[in-house]
Order: structure tokens, then sequence, then C-alpha cells
């Protein structure tokens, strides 16, 4: 499959006074972040696809595609090939794109096909307006998600998230079982309860009083705010993320990605800050669900050894189906796939081969 030399270009969405005023303040606008998208995904060999995937209510999600083809049976070749791999679906977190999994995708795709959309309201999809109710938010991810499976013409996937991809990951998987091969949770979020007293010595006084004072407003509401300062904010405060990088980039492109990503009118992050309760708990946590995804349906947990964001909710999962499967990757914080990709796309390719091998047993039965 080659890289599509033109791409669907989407209908114009309404604007708001807000929208309107933001990119006037914000140097950011949808070109901008198309380019920094390029600009990443220059690291990327493999050809692929790329379009906009149109779903119902005038919205579409963003994807790019890694496609293998099957031989056809013929007469050198009379043998019918086996069943095909199931593609790798790929969901970014909260605040991410499609480009982030710039340092995995040449490798996860060697073994087969490879599907990143970006979220519904994040990234280069559209960005309506979703519902207050943080169940009914939910359910809008989840159906955009059925949608686009269905148009792009996928009958199982391995469906792989990160962060809230990884929570989205899991609601879909309860609501379309029969369409999940291979459930992959990369450090997810939303998984525990908030604990009871949510005000625990453990998290630092700053950080309440942030919370507090932060709390009616999104997310990265202070990232618009900043106006023009807002790449060098997104350099300082996520500078981390040229290190992550480093082997592929030397200068700020990541940062200037994540900048035009979140920069722009906020959607899908204020559907997030509706699904959560202060300090960035779920009100709908997934530990209390995820018990109720089939028994066989395979589910891997992914966890740094170095991230905030601790693995208990993988071993309490655990005692009550010991099948669940958890890998800790050495040396790696919340970004896995970017902190140590080598590792993370190894063990991907490990579980996609085992997998596979599951579905010929399957086939030949």
């Amino acid at each position: 499959m080659r890289r599509m030399a033109e791409e669907m270009q989407p209908a114009k969405e309404q604007s708001s006074w807000i929208s309107s005023w933001l990119p006037s303040w914000c140097p950011t606008s949808s070109s901008q972040l198309k380019d920094a998208e390029e600009k990443m995904l220059k690291s990327v060999k493999q050809t692929f696809s790329r379009q906009y995937v149109r779903i119902s209510g005038d919205n579409y999600l963003w994807t790019l595609a890694f496609s293998t083809q099957l031989q056809p049976c013929s007469p050198t070749n009379p043998q019918p090939q086996a069943q095909p791999t199931p593609p790798l679906v790929l969901l970014h977190g909260f605040g991410g794109g499609v480009a982030l999994w710039a340092q995995n995708l040449d490798s996860l795709s060697s073994s087969g096909p490879v599907y990143a959309p970006d979220l519904l309201g994040f990234g280069r999809s559209s960005r309506p307006q979703f519902s207050t109710d943080p169940e009914g938010a939910e359910e809008q991810f989840v159906a955009a998600l059925e949608e686009w499976r269905e148009k792009v013409g996928l009958e199982e996937m391995v469906l792989l998230g990160h962060n809230l991809g990884g929570y989205l990951s899991a609601a879909y998987t309860l609501k379309y079982p029969h369409r999940v091969k291979h459930l992959l949770l990369v450090e997810p979020w939303g998984f525990p309860a908030r604990p009871e007293n949510p005000n625990h010595s453990s998290i630092p006084v700053w950080i309440r009083a942030m919370g507090a004072v932060m709390s009616p407003f999104n997310p990265l509401a202070g990232l618009r705010l900043a106006g023009p300062l807002g790449p060098m904010l997104v350099q300082t405060i996520r500078s981390d993320f040229k290190q992550k990088y480093s082997s592929v980039f030397d200068d700020n492109t990541v940062s200037d990605y994540i900048y035009h990503l979140n920069a722009q009118t906020p959607s899908g992050e204020t559907a997030f800050k509706n699904m959560t309760i202060p300090y960035g708990w779920a009100k709908r946590p997934m530990l209390e669900r995820i018990g109720q995804v089939q028994a066989d349906i395979p589910i891997s947990f992914i966890y740094g050894s170095r991230s905030s964001i601790d693995s208990d909710s993988g071993y309490a999962f655990k005692k009550t189906r010991p099948d669940v499967e958890i890998k800790v990757i050495r040396g790696a914080g919340h970004y896995v796939f970017a902190d140590q990709p080598d590792d993370f796309n190894q063990t991907i390719l490990n579980i996609l081969d085992r997998t596979e091998k599951k579905s010929q047993n399957e086939g030949m039965k």
C-alpha cells in the first residue's frame, strides 16, 4: 500500500467565538498540526496510507493504515492462505495523536496490518461536542470506534490502548466482545476508584491547591491561555519528550507536535474532564467493570517500571482472573512505547505472534 498523495479534506466544523478567537491568540491551526504530524512521521520507513474515515454526524477519524497483502491462490500456489493475522489497532492516550507511535509503527507493522486512528475529539479527527454525562461521553467514544471499525472493514482486531485509550479499549471490549481478539492495556488510565481520602498526604499540597483552582477549567486550558508562549511552555514543562524521541529527532519536532495537538479547540479534552473527578480519577472506574469481559478474550497489562501510574490495578484484576498477563518494562515511565521502544515493540510482537498461532489453531479445528 502506497502513501496516499492526496488526503480527503473534511468538511469544516461549526465555529464558535472561542474557536475563532483561539487561533488568533494561539500560534496554531489545522494546517500547522498537519505539518507537525508529517514531520514526526518522516522517520517511519514503511509505506502506509492516511485518510479521514467518515462516521455519522459529520464526524471522522483521522487514520494511518499499514497493510500487508495476502497472496491469492493460483496454479502455482493452490493452497489457500491461513487465516489472516488480526490487525493491531493502536489507540493513543489523553492529549496524544497518531504520530506519537513514530518509534513503533515500522516494527509493529512488520508482522501484519496496523491501524492507528486519532480518537474522536483529539488530533486531526473531528472535534464534536460531547455529552456532559460521563457515561454518555464514554459511549460517544466507543460508538465512534465501532463505526470506524465497520467503515474500515475489520472483522476482528487486537486492540491496544494507552492511557485514556486503554480505558476506551476496555469499554469497547465490554460492548463489542466478538470484535476483540486480544486486549492490550498499556499504562491504562481510569481503572482504580478514587481513595476514600483523596486529600491524602501522599498528594503534595501544591497539587491539591492547583487542582482546586483549575477544577472549573479543562486540563490543558493553561496551554491555550498562554497564547504565543504556548510552544515554549510545552518545551519547558514536557522537556522529557525530547529525550524520549532523541534517537529520531534532535530538535523540537515532538514538542511542536504536542503543542499543536492540544492548542486546537478542546473537544475530547472536555469529554475527559467530564469523565473525571479531582486529581484525575475516573467517575466510572474500569476496575469495577473489567471483570465482565468475556473469559475467552486474553487481556495483557503493560506497565513501565518507572511510571507514576502503579500496576496495582492489573495485579488486583489478576487475583480474580489468573490468566491475565502483566508485563513490566524496565526503565520505562508512563510513555512506555516512547521510553523503551525496542523492548515495547518486542513485547507486543511476542503477544501478536501468540495471537496469530492461536488463530491458526482455531482455524484448523
